[in-house]
């Protein structure tokens, strides 16, 4: 009993200090309007990137500057992903999902290897701006 107490005290310090560690880093995104983001990608000095997964993509459309790369590839083997790093990596990288939350996990794991890295939020922010969408060709 008593290993099974110590046990369950260090597995909670430990995910104590995980969620402080995260909710640090996504404390250090900035969060972007979509105008904002619309105009420094249109500049050249940013890229905007979804990353919902495909059957999302299909569904509702996606934002017509957007870069599709899916949250369950950068978890994963990151096939797509490492490729396009290696290309914008000197870029404002700008995600966005549905909701906001998904994009807030990839861009403070982005921030965390020190890319320039903000969020839009949620796919709806950027259609309530009036902001150009467009079929998603995956």
């Amino acid at each position: 009993m008593f290993h099974t107490l110590r046990f369950m005290k260090i597995r909670s310090f430990l995910l104590s200090l995980f969620l402080t560690t995260s909710l640090a880093v996504a404390a250090d995104v900035a969060k972007v309007t979509p105008a904002d983001a619309a105009k420094r990608v249109a500049d050249g000095k940013a890229v905007l990137v979804d990353v919902r997964e495909a059957a999302e993509w299909k569904e509702s459309g996606v934002a017509g500057p957007a870069v599709l790369l899916a949250k369950s590839d950068f978890d994963g083997a990151q096939t797509e992903w490492k490729d396009f790093l290696a290309k914008n990596g000197d870029k404002e990288i700008i995600v966005y999902c549905r909701s906001g939350r998904r994009s807030e996990t990839v861009a403070a794991a982005l921030a965390a290897k020190g890319l320039k890295v903000s969020n839009v939020g949620g796919f709806k922010d950027w259609t309530d701006a009036g902001l150009p969408v467009r079929k998603s060709e995956k």
